[in-house]
């Protein structure tokens, strides 16, 4: 479906389709994502929880994850599900990865408030001042005009 025809409705129900994939025993809290790739493709995700709750991985993140594995690296906007009745948006570590693919911030973000409306937001108006790739090169040749290694002081020095 080319990219022009697709509206935030048709996002989010690609979205909710992800949803009903999710691996969410221990929460039961069900997430979908809908990764809009620059080339029309939609991306689904869902969140996939582990018993160790440090290796559950989020909706937006497994998309990306799944489009990068695919070739796809150039995303126009991705939509979020989540139970209804909920508002929910990128929690910070998946807006940190959507970041690394939209250096401008420009993504488009859609989700639904708790009334179920739809809602949209800029990546960069939900994240501003990402952290990046321009950051380490700032900060490499910061540590490279100081002739290498910078020692590090340490808290109290």
């Amino acid at each position: 479906m080319p990219r022009g025809l697709l509206t935030d409705a048709d996002l989010l129900a690609a979205a909710e389709a992800a949803r009903a994939r999710a691996h969410a025993p221990y929460s039961n809290f069900h997430v979908g994502a809908a990764l809009l790739c620059e080339d029309g493709t939609i991306q689904p995700g869902c969140n996939v929880e582990n018993a160790s709750y440090g290796a559950t991985i989020c909706a937006e993140r497994t998309a990306v994850a799944a489009a990068v594995a695919a070739g796809r690296r150039r995303f126009v906007a991705i939509a979020v599900a989540g139970p209804p009745g909920i508002a929910l948006t990128p929690c910070g570590i998946c807006r940190q990865v959507l970041a690394e693919f939209s250096s401008d911030g420009a993504l488009r973000v859609v989700t639904r408030n708790a009334a179920g409306a739809p809602s949209a937001a800029s990546l960069a108006a939900l994240l501003p001042d990402a952290f990046g790739a321009r950051d380490l090169t700032r900060a490499a040749s910061d540590t490279s005009s100081r002739g290498g290694d910078v020692p590090f002081a340490g808290p109290l020095g």
